[in-house]
């Protein structure tokens, strides 16, 4: 038992010097001289020829690269202010476009409102949008606010146009309205063509910014058919297509053959009979001379009236003659009063129309009439 003891257990000292291994001196030793091997060769690798080459060319791309975006760059910056600098010019370009478009409209509503006026006094109502000048400021201002401006100029413009346009298309309208009621009458209307009908002159070169500007030839367009109309009016007025009669009254007897109310018989009535009380105003049909006041026979108390186109128009039966002979009458004149003289059965006005000694009939003047001042 005692040997195998000591057969298995080693003595102290002889396994400590077993495990004594490397000494750290040598250790260290050996670290540090890896280490500068390590870095000399590092130093050595950064510093060769090829790889110091390698190295640069890379940095020079790098560097490229960035100088080529500057590069671009400047050329987009200098891309832009091109571009500014153009909108500038045509910002500058289309506000003297506006000036001029302004100018325009400025003298387009001036010659609207003297249009409007005269119209105004021919009966021909006008609506015109209100086209005051637009200011517009050199000083923050974008396309989006030129074009804006623009598109209102033109449409005020067109306003302007479209209430010039309605003008001298109503007064065509009234005017062809006339000729053609007056002319189921036979009765012809002087109507002049043109404005300014007479012309002339010596023959000479145009003139550089001599002609004359589209807003002026529309005006005067419009002018021309509104002194048109006005020529037609006024050959209305010497028409008797107006009521000789007014307030309470009503048509007795028509134009044409009737029973005759003293023999029961078959007659001609040569005018319309407006029974009405005594006394009652009785107006011109239309402009003209007084050619008759007096008594005629079956007619009692008569006032005639000579008008224009070979008319003349009779009111008979009257209880008073407040014209005289000889005197110049218009539409709506009082000349007489309703009355029963001469050969009538109750107070009544008796009106004729007659073209030299031919009745007319006066149903058809007073319907024309009619239909004219629902036009007029």
């Amino acid at each position: 038992m005692r040997q195998s003891a000591s057969i298995g257990v080693e003595p102290k000292g002889k396994n400590d010097s077993n495990r004594r291994g490397i000494h750290p001196g040598l250790f260290y030793g050996m670290f540090a001289l890896l280490l500068g091997g390590n870095a000399l060769a590092v130093t050595g690798f950064l510093m060769a020829p090829d790889i110091a080459r390698l190295m640069g060319g890379h940095n020079e791309m790098v560097i490229a690269a960035y100088e080529d975006r500057l590069a671009q760059m400047r050329v987009e910056i200098d891309r832009l202010h091109s571009r500014n600098y153009a909108q500038a010019g045509d910002i500058n370009l289309q506000l003297q476009e506006l000036s001029q478009q302004q100018e325009v409209l400025l003298e387009q509503h001036q010659l609207v409102r003297v249009l409007v006026e005269k119209a105004d006094q021919l009966g021909i109502s006008a609506s015109v949008a209100g086209t005051a000048g637009i200011p517009v400021s050199h000083a923050a201002i974008s396309n989006s606010d030129i074009g804006a401006t623009s598109d209102a100029l033109v449409q005020m413009m067109d306003e302007t146009q479209r209430a010039m346009t309605g003008i001298a298309e109503t007064a065509e309208l009234r005017t062809d309205g006339i000729v053609s009621e007056l002319s189921r009458l036979g009765v012809s209307v002087e109507v002049p063509r043109t404005m300014l009908a007479g012309m002339g002159g010596p023959f000479m070169a145009a003139a550089d910014g001599g002609d004359i500007s589209p807003v002026m030839e529309d005006a005067n367009a419009v002018m021309d058919a509104l002194v048109r109309y006005k020529a037609a009016r006024d050959s209305l007025n010497l028409v008797p297509v107006h009521m000789p009669i007014s307030g309470s009254f009503r048509q007795s007897s028509g134009f044409g053959n009737r029973t005759d109310p003293f023999t029961g018989g078959r007659a001609f009535h040569s005018g319309l009979d407006f029974a009405a009380a005594t006394g009652t105003a009785v107006y011109s049909a239309a402009d003209g001379v007084v050619t008759f006041v007096g008594n005629r026979s079956g007619y009692g108390k008569v006032v005639e009236v000579k008008h224009g186109n070979g008319l003349m128009t009779r009111y008979a039966h009257l209880s008073a003659q407040l014209a005289y002979e000889g005197q110049k009458v218009s539409t709506g004149t009082p000349i007489a009063k309703v009355g029963s003289t001469g050969r009538s059965t109750g107070p009544h006005l008796h009106f004729e129309v007659r073209r030299g000694d031919s009745p007319l009939d006066p149903k058809t003047f007073l319907e024309a009439g009619k239909r004219l001042t629902a036009m007029l």
